[in-house]
């Protein structure tokens, strides 16, 4: 496995890829990973010739209160993580090399997708999502990304930007891996001890509950009663503050009135410092995506 730290080495590898045609999967993350990530590291390595890894904490979709300091980092072990899963190059540059001084060009999505849920919360997280996924899908140029449901306003807004600027490359969206107790896999995680740890499953036992007040409506109903659902079960929790559970369009993140498919219950909450989302999509079909937990996987 290549460890690639500058432009120039990457510029130099993708030119070596290029040459040959390999098929190449970029699978783009902040490290700290987990078994989320290296389950779409290994549907990299199985659906291409050629899979990379990238490890850049971007600060830019960082607010100015958020954990940008202590966000958890660990570069050893992710590239034997890595490297355990095949990928064949990971790209770990430093903040100078992809914001020089002088940079001062954003890619920045606008419209109802980028101004509610997690953009309400976080003015200016989507600007730097955008720049930071355009600026590596620019410079791997694969021919698939990877990117975990777990963030699914961020899939949506990656949908929308490789849409909206023709970039020709395929992006695989990979179900969310969870704890044995369905707390979703995080980086964030770490942050979590003892009553802390046991309260964040609450996110996830608020989507369970809004899944199946979904299943105990007869159509065509409001979705408000799921909304409620989930909100119970967040209040009923001392430890947590909700920031919103919401049922919304899964493209768009507009709220829907009526409980009717496709549909993303989405939920962020806070558990003392830390904050935590989560969600459960209903696609067209009628059918759940609500994850894997890792022991139904043998891990």
């Amino acid at each position: 496995m290549r460890l690639l730290t500058t432009l120039n080495d990457l510029r130099d590898e993708r030119a070596a890829w290029q040459r040959t045609g390999a098929t190449v999967g970029l699978l783009p993350t902040m490290g700290y990973l987990h078994a989320g990530h290296l389950s779409h590291a290994h549907a990299a390595r199985a659906e291409n010739a050629i899979a990379v890894a990238s490890i850049f904490v971007n600060p830019t979709q960082f607010g100015p209160n958020e954990d940008l300091a202590r966000y958890p980092r660990d570069l050893e072990r992710d590239l034997a993580l890595l490297d355990g899963a095949g990928v064949d190059a990971v790209f770990a540059p430093t903040a100078a090399a992809m914001y020089p001084a002088d940079f001062n060009t954003w890619v920045e999505p606008s419209g109802p997708l980028t101004e509610r849920l997690e953009a309400a919360h976080r003015p200016g997280h989507f600007r730097g999502v955008a720049t930071i996924v355009a600026k590596l899908l620019l410079l791997v140029a694969p021919t698939r990304a990877y990117f975990g449901q777990k963030d699914a306003q961020q899939v949506a807004v990656v949908r929308r930007l490789i849409a909206d600027l023709n970039l020709p490359v395929e992006l695989r969206v990979g179900p969310i891996i969870r704890e044995p107790d369905g707390l979703a896999m995080s980086s964030r995680n770490v942050y979590l001890h003892g009553e802390a740890r046991a309260a964040a499953t609450a996110l996830s036992h608020a989507l369970e509950a809004g899944r199946a007040a979904w299943e105990s409506l007869s159509a065509p109903a409001s979705a408000e009663s799921v909304r409620e659902a989930m909100r119970a079960v967040v209040a009923a929790e001392p430890l947590a503050a909700l920031d919103y559970a919401e049922v919304c369009d899964p493209d768009t993140c507009l709220p829907l009135t009526t409980a009717q498919a496709p549909a993303l219950l989405a939920i962020a909450a806070r558990i003392g410092p830390t904050r935590l989302i989560d969600n459960y999509l209903l696609r067209a079909d009628g059918s759940w995506e609500i994850g894997h937990r890792v022991n139904e996987l043998g891990q």
